[in-house]
């Protein structure tokens, strides 16, 4: 958040029904922690540790609680792992004690802090064991949650999420038809289909394959999707995720073809790593729109320097919004908040728009044991 220069405060809450507040940590034995206690909290890891039941939550776990009140019908989840915090899931899954370690540990912030949920984001399970204990760790955490709502918010759901891949290599390992048993929702990882790892340019998001141009196109959504359905996973449980942000290749010719380099990070201009932008920052470049229809995916070129960008354009969204309406999902998701434009050029107000409503069921503003005075004052003493 501090980097990014964007805040809870800063997002569309209007046109949301939930966020992932992403990531907190695990350690090993289960334990699930912050890992940034000044952006959450607004305090160092030593000021927490003292920290008293007279203390207020500021930072962005306050603001959070702000937009709750504000936007009724938002429902926010503390998101687990991610990319850079999955090493430990593993062993945290693996006995029943680290998984109840996990679950506790886990409702115990989501209650401390105000939230709705828990979001699950394994990167990925490995192996028959890993996917086993997964559907394992995942029921102890429904288990959690429907303990303590019986005990403090009686009669609400709180919601279970995770993230899932799109590579076949990844999601032929799990347990699907289990898995959409368990959670809410399934939130599809639809994107980084192409990347530094590709030999040739591509797609980063395409809804379906381009026969014409193979190496363009080494994923596509559809084939996610009809394998988690034809698996057993609820449609109305299934969540296309979309990206934010565009996959660069320098020095290209064209979709499919070779490529010299990504780019470095250059976050002045908007790019956070290697080969990656901010959707938002894509308008300060001179690129031609360029859309490939059977892949149902556009790319922006740069003729003077031979750049493509693959990315979602608002034109784009939509087109997915018709598609996940026509199948029957659960909705849409970004990754992630920050890389937004705003106004007319938003890619969630193009899906807001498109969907046409979202659900109107209210989210949870009593958390009367919260460790923090003014989470469980409603803020009333804030």
């Amino acid at each position: 958040m501090h980097q990014r220069n964007f805040q809870p405060r800063d997002l569309p809450a209007s046109t949301l029904n939930h966020v992932l507040y992403a990531f907190v940590d695990v350690q090993s034995d289960g334990t699930v922690y912050s890992n940034d206690t000044k952006a959450d909290l607004g305090r160092d890891k030593d000021e927490e540790r003292s920290a008293s039941s007279e203390d207020n939550v500021f930072g962005g776990v306050q603001q959070m609680y702000v937009l709750k009140k504000a936007h009724r019908n938002l429902k926010v989840l503390l998101s687990i792992g991610g990319w850079n915090w999955s090493t430990n899931f593993t062993m945290a899954a693996s006995t029943a004690t680290t998984r109840s370690n996990f679950a506790k540990s886990a409702v115990t912030l989501m209650k401390d802090w105000g939230f709705d949920g828990i979001d699950v984001d394994w990167e990925y399970p490995k192996d028959s064991a890993d996917a086993d204990n997964m559907v394992l760790l995942l029921q102890a955490i429904r288990d959690e949650l429907d303990a303590y709502a019986d005990r403090y918010a009686s009669g609400y759901h709180f919601q279970l999420s995770m993230a899932a891949p799109a590579g076949s290599t990844h999601y032929s390992k799990l347990r699907l038809s289990d898995l959409g048993r368990v959670v809410d929702y399934i939130n599809l990882m639809a994107y980084d289909y192409v990347g530094i790892w590709s030999s040739a340019t591509g797609h980063n998001a395409n809804l379906y394959p381009n026969m014409d141009t193979p190496q363009a196109t080494p994923f596509n959504t559809d084939d996610a999707v009809n394998a988690y359905l034809n698996a057993g996973v609820p449609a109305n449980k299934l969540v296309l995720g979309m990206p934010i942000y565009a996959r660069s290749f320098l020095g290209a010719s064209g979709m499919g073809k070779p490529y010299s380099d990504v780019g470095s990070a250059n976050p002045t201009l908007g790019s956070w790593e290697n080969g990656v932008w901010d959707y938002k920052a894509l308008s300060k470049l001179d690129l031609e729109i360029m859309n490939d229809e059977k892949a149902q995916a556009q790319y922006g070129i740069c003729y003077t320097s031979q750049d493509i960008y693959s990315y979602d354009t608002p034109e784009i969204v939509r087109k997915k919004v018709a598609y996940l309406k026509e199948r029957g999902l659960g909705g849409a998701m970004f990754w992630e908040a920050s890389g937004d434009e705003t106004g007319e050029n938003s890619l969630v107000k193009a899906s807001f728009d498109a969907l046409g409503s979202i659900d109107q069921t209210t989210n949870l503003l009593k958390y009367p044991d919260s460790r923090y005075r003014n989470i469980a004052s409603n803020m009333r003493q804030a």
